[in-house]
């Protein structure tokens, strides 16, 4: 368990680093912009695709209750620590990162947009962390689920 804390806590170290160092080179004026995808700067002070942004000053300390609650709940049960704490370790480091844009900036720091044939949303490392972390809570889910019903037959 020890084992898995550590590792827990050095990935959100190293992640939040990685993506508050990209962030500063954004925010230091770096720019790139190509056909399909544009490496630019843009502060969102919503969530995803910039939904409540109304609440742009109100939103940290709600995403900070949500971490909170998750966290709590990690610890609280163990078991499913014990299970997930890849991908959390992951959402912990994008939730984090973009909550402490939130104090640092006018918003969250994005940088990748994605314009080839459509436009799309525009976003950043932590966002990708924390996607990659829901999917592998899915995947494991549902290798979970498939063990039980194989079990049961």
């Amino acid at each position: 368990m020890l084992k898995k804390v550590i590792i827990t806590i050095s990935l959100i170290i190293s992640f939040f680093a990685i993506d508050q160092y990209i962030k500063y080179i954004f925010v230091n004026g770096f720019e790139l912009k190509g056909e399909c995808i544009s490496l630019i700067l843009a502060y969102n002070k919503g969530v995803a695709f910039s939904m409540f942004a109304f609440l742009a000053e109100y939103l940290k300390y709600i995403q900070i209750a949500i971490m909170a609650g998750g966290i709590f709940y990690l610890y609280t049960r163990k078991d499913i620590f014990e299970k997930y704490y890849i991908p959390a370790s992951l959402v912990l480091a994008g939730g984090i990162s973009n909550i402490y844009d939130r104090f640092n900036h006018i918003g969250v720091v994005d940088y990748v947009y994605w314009h080839c044939g459509f436009d799309f949303a525009i976003f950043n490392l932590a966002d990708v962390l924390i996607d990659i972390g829901v999917v592998l809570i899915l995947i494991i889910s549902y290798k979970e689920s498939k063990k039980e019903s194989n079990k049961q037959k």
